[in-house]
C-alpha cells in the first residue's frame, strides 16, 4: 500500500509542476526543443526529440494528476488482489508510454509510445484471466494493430522528406508525399480514437479493471489519436476533410444513440467517451484543433471523476454493472452520489461546469463556421443524445425505487473518497480556467436564436432521457414486441458483429476442413477413406430405403403410371 502511495504523491507533484510550467509557457509563448542524435542513415538522422511547449506540457500535466488520483484510488480497489505491485507498474508503464507519444515531435518516438500504449492496453484488459477478457483483449490490440502498422508505413514514407522530426515540415509539404501521409495519420487516429468503422473495441475494452477505465478512457489511450491529429492540423488544413468530418458525427451520433438503449454501467460511460471522441475529432476536421484540445483537457477531468464513482457503484452493488438493478443510492452513498451528478452534468454542457465552457465554444464555432445543414442538425442531434443517456443514467440509478437487487453492501472507502475531492473540484472550475488561459479574447457574434441552440438541445436531451428511463415507452415502440430498430441502435449498428463473427466464423470452418485434410494427407483422405466413405453412404441409403419401402414403391408406381400417359 505504501508503495501505491508515494507513486501517487510523485505523480500529483509532477503533474501541477508540469501544469506550472504550461502556464509560464503560455505567458511567455515559448517552447523548447532538445534534440540528441542516435544514428544516420541515408542523411536521415534518428533521433530521440523532446518538444516542450504549452500544449505538450499541460496535457502531460493533466495526464499525471489524473493518474495520482487513479494510482490512490487504486490502491483500495484493488486492494483484495493477489498481484497488485504488478497491477501498479503496469499501470506506471501505461502513463510512461502516454508521456513520451505526447512529448515526442518525432514519428520514430511517438512509435515507441503508440506501440506501448496498445501493449500495455492488451495487458490491462486481459488482466481478469477470463474468456470475455481474453476476447476484449484480442480485439482491442487487432483493431490498434491497424493503426500501428498505419504509423510504420508513415514513417518509412517520410524518408522523402529526409527526416522524421514533422514539426519542421508542416506547412511546406509536398503534395504528393503529404496526401499519403495524411490518410495514414487519419487511419491511425480513427482506429486508436475508435471511430467507424473501428468502435467496436471500446465498449469491449471495459473488461479492465474500473481505475484503468478511468485512466484509458479520460487522457490516455483513446485520446491518443486526437492529440496526433491536433500536431498535424497544420497539415491537415491543406485537405479537403469533408468525407472524414462525417465519420466523426456519424460516431458521435451512433455512440449516443446506443448508450441511451444500453443497460451495463461502464459500458454506457464508454459509449459516452466514444461520443466525446467523435465530438473531438469532427471540430478537428472542421480546422479548430485549438476548441478540440480544449476540450479533451476538461473531458479527461470529469470523465475519470465518472469512472472512479461508477467503481465505488460497481464494488457497493457487489460487483453487478447492470444499472436496473440500482436505485436509490443517493440515500446510501451520497458523496460518491454527489460526484457522479457533477461529472454527468459537466458531461451534459451544464452551465458554469467545466464541460460547458468547451462544448458551448465548439458549438458556437460550428455554427459561425459554413457547414452544411446535415452536419449542423447531426451534430446538435448528438448533443441532446448525450443529455438524453445522462439523465437515463441519474434516473436509473439515484432516483425512485429500489431494484431487484439485493446482495449488496453500501461502504464508502476514505481513500476511494480521497481520489474524488480534486477531480470534482478539477470538473467544476477546469473549463473556466482553462478558457481564461487558452483563449484571452474570444468574440463571436451570433443571433440570440443560435445562442440558444445549445440550451435548447440540452433541455430536450433530458426530456427525452427521462422519457427512454420509462422501461415501457421504447420495449413497444411501432406495437412490436421484439423491436429491430432497438435492436440495431442498441448493439453500435452491428458494427462488433462485422468486426468479430463475420471476421472469424467463415474462417473456424475453412481451418477445420484444411487442418484435416493436411493431416489426412492426399493418400489417407483418397484411398483409405473411400471404402468406409463409400459403405457408409450405401447403408444409409439402405436404412432410407428399409424404412420407407411402400413410399418409394407408391411413388414409383406414379411415376411409371406419369411415363405411360406420356408415351
Amino acid at each position: 500500500m505504501n508503495l501505491y502511495t508515494v507513486w501517487s504523491f510523485v505523480l500529483f507533484v509532477s503533474g501541477l509542476l508540469f501544469m506550472y510550467m504550461g502556464i509560464l509557457f503560455i505567458y511567455d509563448s515559448s517552447s523548447i526543443m532538445l534534440d540528441w542524435e542516435l544514428v544516420t542513415l541515408n542523411s536521415c538522422g534518428v533521433s530521440m526529440s523532446i518538444y516542450l511547449d504549452w500544449m505538450s506540457l499541460m496535457f502531460a500535466g493533466s495526464v499525471m494528476l489524473i493518474s495520482s488520483m487513479v494510482v490512490i484510488y487504486s490502491s483500495s480497489y484493488m486492494e483484495g488482489d493477489p498481484f497488485k505491485s504488478r497491477f501498479l507498474y503496469i499501470v506506471l508503464l501505461f502513463v510512461v508510454s502516454m508521456l513520451l507519444l505526447i512529448i515526442s515531435p518525432n514519428l520514430i518516438s511517438i512509435l515507441l509510445g503508440w506501440d506501448g500504449l496498445g501493449l500495455v492496453s492488451y495487458c490491462l484488459v486481459i488482466y481478469y484471466q477470463n474468456y470475455k477478457s481474453y476476447n476484449a483483449g484480442m480485439l482491442t490490440i487487432l483493431s490498434n494493430r491497424i493503426g500501428d502498422v498505419a504509423i510504420l508505413v508513415s514513417i518509412a514514407w517520410l524518408m522523402n522528406m529526409g527526416d522524421w522530426n514533422y514539426i519542421y515540415y508542416l506547412s511546406f509539404f509536398d503534395f504528393s508525399v503529404s496526401s499519403w501521409l495524411l490518410y495514414l495519420l487519419v487511419l491511425a487516429s480513427f482506429t486508436k480514437s475508435a471511430q467507424i468503422p473501428f468502435s467496436s473495441w471500446l465498449p469491449a475494452a471495459m473488461a479492465a479493471p474500473t481505475p484503468v477505465s478511468a485512466l484509458v478512457h479520460s487522457s490516455t489511450l483513446v485520446t491518443a489519436g486526437v492529440y496526433l491529429m491536433i500536431r498535424f492540423s497544420e497539415l491537415l488544413n491543406l485537405f479537403c476533410l469533408d468525407y472524414f468530418l462525417l465519420i466523426s458525427c456519424l460516431t458521435m451520433f451512433m455512440s449516443g444513440a446506443a448508450a441511451n438503449f444500453e443497460y451495463d454501467l461502464k459500458k454506457i460511460i464508454a459509449l459516452s467517451t466514444l461520443s466525446q471522441l467523435g465530438l473531438m475529432m469532427s471540430i478537428i476536421f472542421m480546422g479548430y484543433s485549438l476548441f478540440s484540445y480544449f476540450h479533451m483537457l476538461t473531458h479527461a477531468f470529469f470523465k475519470a471523476l465518472m469512472f472512479l464513482c461508477a467503481g465505488c457503484i460497481i464494488h457497493c452493488m457487489n460487483d453487478s454493472q447492470d444499472i436496473r438493478h440500482m436505485g436509490g443510492l443517493i440515500y446510501c452513498l451520497p458523496f460518491t452520489c454527489s460526484c457522479f451528478c457533477i461529472s454527468n452534468l459537466s458531461l451534459c454542457g451544464f452551465p458554469f461546469l467545466s464541460g460547458f465552457y468547451s462544448k458551448d465554444m465548439i458549438l458556437e464555432q460550428m455554427s459561425f463556421s459554413s457547414c452544411n445543414l446535415y452536419i449542423y442538425v447531426l451534430f446538435y442531434m448528438s448533443v441532446g443524445l448525450t443529455v438524453s443517456y445522462s439523465m437515463r443514467l441519474i434516473y436509473y440509478c439515484f432516483s425512485g425505487s429500489m431494484g431487484s437487487f439485493s446482495c449488496v453492501n453500501y461502504f464508502e472507502n476514505s481513500s476511494m473518497l480521497l481520489s474524488l475531492i480534486p477531480l470534482t473540484i478539477l470538473s467544476v472550475i477546469s473549463g473556466g480556467v482553462l478558457s481564461w488561459l487558452i483563449f484571452p479574447t474570444t468574440c463571436m457574434v451570433l443571433s440570440p436564436m443560435l445562442k440558444m441552440m445549445s440550451l435548447l438541445c440540452i433541455f430536450l436531451g433530458g426530456y427525452l432521457g427521462y422519457m427512454l428511463s420509462l422501461l415501457t415507452f421504447y420495449d413497444s415502440i411501432f406495437g412490436l414486441s421484439y423491436n429491430y430498430f432497438v435492436e440495431f441502435l442498441s448493439s453500435m449498428w452491428f458494427m462488433p458483429s462485422f468486426s468479430t463473427f463475420m471476421i472469424f466464423n467463415k474462417g473456424f470452418y475453412f481451418s477445420k476442413e484444411s487442418s484435416f485434410f493436411m493431416d489426412s494427407t492426399w493418400g489417407e483422405s483418397m484411398v483409405s477413406n473411400s471404402l468406409p466413405s463409400l459403405v457408409n453412404y450405401l447403408s444409409s441409403f439402405y436404412l432410407i430405403y428399409h424404412f420407407n419401402n411402400v413410399k418409394i414403391y407408391i411413388i414409383s408406381f406414379l411415376f411409371v403410371l406419369l411415363f405411360l400417359f406420356m408415351i
